[in-house]
């Protein structure tokens, strides 16, 4: 989307209406830098929340006297609707104008966040976080709808994605370390207030991007939303209810049943929409299912480690809120800048061969994690740690950039809301499953397994699919 008057018209295909366009900017004029920062900004925020609260959870428990089974939510309930919400905000972000519905998912990021800080009880803090994932989907696929208008040439969007991912992702990488001095520093509820001026510096850049929308304006697949949302949302309180409460229950099994039966007729449903959830030229293209299945493997893996190691460093191993942020530094900081050289690998060898290092990568984690216990040198963490950002950031700026370049234009923001709604189902997957597992031991096998599981279906897809 071109640096244009807001009402300026559009060529082909789209409606906006108004006088005069402003002249193109190249993607190295200050304004299109600008919008980037913004850009950035957001998305640096989003992945900031969704490690932020993880070494606060301690103090969550003990201030709103939080249940076992409810500190898990306070968590997922972020990644679950965003989650369940991604494809719908691509193409809300497709129909309505990506600028527009990315300055408004910020605003309300800001203000949702002011309210969480505020939450009296957990109830109200898992709704909070809730909110904040409805608002987080709404700004992601709006944001990379951006960067592929603010940047069309395929080599350059590359570049751009992996500087994009590189930056944003030390919000990803920033968020235990500072969580934790945050939690020292006044507790729990300070974690929310560093998002209202990251918003209002985001919200404030991208004033200047084009609003365009499609002339073709298709009826949203509610029914398909509608189910997707329900299943994940059942499948993960199943599994988090069964970990931290027991089996032998009804809850989970009725919770897991639902999920099953909401699954089989998102199937029978999208079959006889007249726009499915995922449009069907998007799920025919081999790379774009390959990428789909990896970014649900990558953040159940991820996600799930930091949950469970979070819990193990503060429960087991007894170190404070600040402290466990600082023993995450070994896999967060190469995390900052790791993507710009793995964006550029990938941009020369391929997705296909980076996922495939990664899951190997993922599998060594996951043994390495297995021999955990109560007295295991710290030592064998941080090797883990370190395996970790590696793989990590070889996978999601490989996946991220490729989707891009296979989404057809006029679906970007769908075809990325659709992979990053992969990303969350992962991550909410990840800490319901890994984080209420019985120790280190039970998590390292199943991350293992998820990896190679994803190692398997990936060299069995044709190159270049």
């Amino acid at each position: 989307m071109a640096l244009i008057d807001e009402a300026a018209p559009k060529n082909t295909g789209d409606t906006v209406t108004g006088p005069t366009a402003r002249p193109e900017p190249t993607p190295a004029s200050p304004r299109a830098k600008a919008a980037f920062a913004g850009i950035v900004a957001g998305n640096f925020m989003v992945l900031l929340d969704a490690t932020i609260l993880n070494v606060a959870l301690p103090d969550v428990k003990t201030h709103l006297h939080a249940s076992a089974a409810a500190l898990p939510w306070t968590v997922d309930a972020y990644t679950v609707v965003f989650a369940g919400l991604m494809l719908a905000s691509g193409a809300i972000a497709d129909r309505f104008g990506a600028r527009k519905v990315y300055q408004s998912a910020v605003a309300l990021f800001g203000l949702i966040s002011l309210l969480c800080a505020l939450a009296p009880n957990a109830a109200g803090l898992i709704a909070g976080r809730a909110l904040l994932g409805a608002a987080a989907a709404g700004m992601v696929p709006a944001s990379l709808a951006l960067l592929a208008g603010l940047y069309p040439d395929a080599k350059e969007r590359t570049k751009a994605i992996g500087a994009w991912a590189a930056l944003s992702g030390i919000g990803l990488a920033v968020g235990p370390v500072l969580g934790g001095a945050l939690v020292a520093a006044g507790g729990w509820r300070l974690v929310f207030v560093v998002n209202p001026p990251l918003a209002l510096a985001s919200w404030f850049l991208v004033r200047g991007l084009s609003s365009h929308r499609s002339e073709h304006r298709k009826k949203f697949d509610i029914p398909g939303l509608v189910l997707f949302t329900v299943a994940l949302s059942a499948l993960t309180y199943g599994l988090v209810d069964a970990g931290t409460e027991g089996w032998g229950r009804p809850a989970p099994l009725t919770a897991l049943g639902l999920a099953v039966l909401a699954a089989v007729a998102v199937a029978f449903v999208e079959r006889r929409a007249q726009t499915p959830v995922l449009p069907p030229e998007l799920l025919r293209l081999g790379r774009v299912r390959n990428n789909l299945v990896t970014a649900v493997s990558a953040n159940y893996i991820f996600y799930g480690l930091l949950y469970s190691l979070t819990l193990w460093l503060e429960q087991t191993r007894h170190l404070s809120a600040a402290m466990t942020g600082v023993a995450f530094l070994p896999m967060m900081v190469p995390m900052c800048f790791l993507p710009l050289l793995t964006s550029r690998l990938a941009h020369r060898f391929g997705a296909r061969p980076m996922v495939m290092v990664a899951m190997v990568a993922n599998i060594a984690v996951g043994a390495l994690l297995s021999t955990v216990g109560a007295h295991t040198s710290l030592a064998v963490v941080i090797l883990a740690q370190v395996l970790m950002a590696l793989a990590t950031t070889m996978t999601i700026p490989s996946i991220t950039a490729d989707m891009a370049v296979a989404t057809p234009r006029a679906l970007a923001a769908t075809g990325q809301g659709a992979l990053n709604a992969a990303r969350q189902t992962g991550s909410a997957l990840g800490v319901a499953i890994l984080g209420t597992l019985s120790g280190m031991h039970a998590a390292g096998i199943a991350m293992a397994v998820g990896a190679l599981v994803t190692l398997v279906l990936t060299g069995l897809t044709r190159r270049g699919a």
